[in-house]
């Protein structure tokens, strides 16, 4: 004889969580700004250094690396890929020991001006998706819970 009651089984999948949603969608922009930065040579590391020592010209590598999320060699690597492309130039070198003040080239503004496109054209996709009140209530959400977010670390 067989059991007919019936076993418990694992149920329905709930929905995704916002977190793992933004990641992915995260994920989606990272690639396509990427994608998009891929015939200049350069990277979204690259994009990142640059933007930080645009609004702070004279950041240290290690200060550069806590904001850029990257660890001070990777964003000493960096850099020195930028003045190797002309995107950065170190001004005020004082010697062995001293910080040397990085500041954004012509080349590296050029950069950012890609990257503000690539930005852009995600931008434009997403208001493809959503309506111009949904894409204006994201960005308000996003906007207020990066802000909660800084406020906590």
């Amino acid at each position: 004889m067989t059991d007919q009651t019936p076993q418990p089984g694992p149920g329905p999948i709930p929905p995704p969580g916002p977190a793992f949603l933004l990641a992915v969608l995260g994920r989606l922009i990272r690639d396509d700004v990427e994608t998009a930065l891929r015939p200049t040579g350069y990277t979204l590391r690259h994009l990142s250094i640059l933007g930080h020592l645009q609004r702070e010209p004279g950041l240290s590598y290690s200060e550069l690396a806590r904001r850029a999320g990257v660890t001070a060699q990777s964003a000493h690597a960096t850099v020195r890929q930028l003045e190797q492309r002309g995107a950065v130039e170190p001004r005020n070198f004082l010697g062995r020991g001293h910080t040397a003040e990085l500041h954004v080239t012509d080349e590296g503004r050029a950069l950012i001006e890609a990257g503000k496109r690539a930005y852009a054209a995600s931008d434009s996709d997403l208001g493809r998706a959503l309506s111009s009140e949904q894409l204006a209530t994201l960005t308000d959400l996003l906007m207020t819970a990066l802000s909660s977010h800084r406020h906590r670390s």
